[in-house]
């Protein structure tokens, strides 16, 4: 997510987009001001509105319903369990083993927010008595946003539609991917403490430019590897709804093998068997300057068939 600081940077800067999401306490806003109106749900899951909060920018209002019932549970869950944690309290106050508001107040603090759900419990605290309750009209609150995100952009409408707004948002799990990529797992870029800035921009425009050439790999090597080879599922399916994998995909990862029987490689496992791949100076031991010559590794077919969907790409 972009941070405010962010936003504001790149309003000044022509040309630059951004695109996040609204904290909870923003949505919480938009709704007690009426400028979000949740009925709108009851007949779709994405619709896009305005609101003089955030002037030149556009909001896209999305209601997940399996992220929603996910969060329904769990907050039964923690609520249970807090209030497991209360009966403990309470059984010790009834039997006259704990006394004193002070005392009760101090015992109660340390398990009432255990699992942040103290704001939907009302507690009532005496010198030998304690209970307490749920808040329902807290509770109620809170599950009315249940599932509901909002996507802020600066992109125009003439760029991107609502139902992209939601695809792209999703797509930046791929940025943390990225991020990943450059430390540690394929890249494995180095880190180096660049003080001056065109040195910081240079460094940061060959990470980026080391992963787009990656980016590519990746989506030329699909067929040979986990991923879904499905590409039309990414611009056709319901932006808000979880992505599901398509049948071949599912039948990829439950055999390890492809169609021609052959194993299913990562990016990883397929760079590692084109590595095998070399191109060997070789020199006779009887003269110092002895004429040289090369052998290269011959390829086998699945790394030929690699070697050609990298030559396929067009940018």
């Amino acid at each position: 997510m972009i941070s405010q600081q962010a936003i504001d940077a790149m309003q000044g800067s022509e040309g630059i987009g951004w695109i996040t999401a609204l904290k909870s306490v923003s949505i919480r806003s938009l709704v007690e001001q009426g400028q979000l109106q949740l009925g709108l749900f009851d007949e779709r899951n994405l619709f896009e509105f305005s609101a003089p909060e955030y002037p030149g920018e556009r909001l896209v209002a999305c209601r997940n319903a399996p992220l929603a019932k996910l969060r329904a549970h769990k907050r039964e869950d923690l609520l249970c369990a807090t209030e497991k944690n209360l009966e403990k309290i309470k059984a010790r106050v009834d039997a006259g083993k704990l006394k004193g508001q002070d005392a009760i107040g101090v015992r109660v603090g340390k398990v009432i927010n255990q699992y942040k759900v103290a704001k939907h419990l009302e507690l009532r605290i005496g010198e030998t008595t304690f209970s307490f309750q749920r808040r329902p009209d807290s509770i109620a609150a809170e599950a009315a946003l249940d599932g509901i995100y909002i996507i802020r952009t600066s992109v125009p409408a003439t760029q991107m539609s609502e139902a992209d707004c939601g695809r792209n948002y999703k797509s930046l799990s791929n940025v943390e991917r990225a991020f990943r990529s450059f430390k540690t797992i394929d890249l494995k870029v180095r880190p180096i403490h660049h003080r001056l800035a065109d040195w910081v921009r240079a460094h940061i425009f060959l990470c980026m430019l080391a992963y787009y050439v990656e980016w590519h790999m990746r989506e030329a090597w699909r067929e040979l590897m986990f991923a879904d080879p499905d590409q039309e599922a990414k611009t056709s399916r319901d932006p808000v709804a979880p992505a599901t994998r398509s049948k071949a995909a599912l039948a990829k990862a439950a055999r390890h093998t492809l169609d021609d029987q052959t194993p299913v490689h990562s990016f990883a496992t397929l760079m590692a068997d084109l590595a095998s791949i070399v191109r060997n100076t070789c020199r006779t031991p009887t003269t110092a300057n002895a004429p040289t010559f090369e052998i290269l590794t011959t390829a086998s077919s699945k790394q030929q068939h690699a070697i050609e969907l990298l030559r396929q790409i067009t940018v």
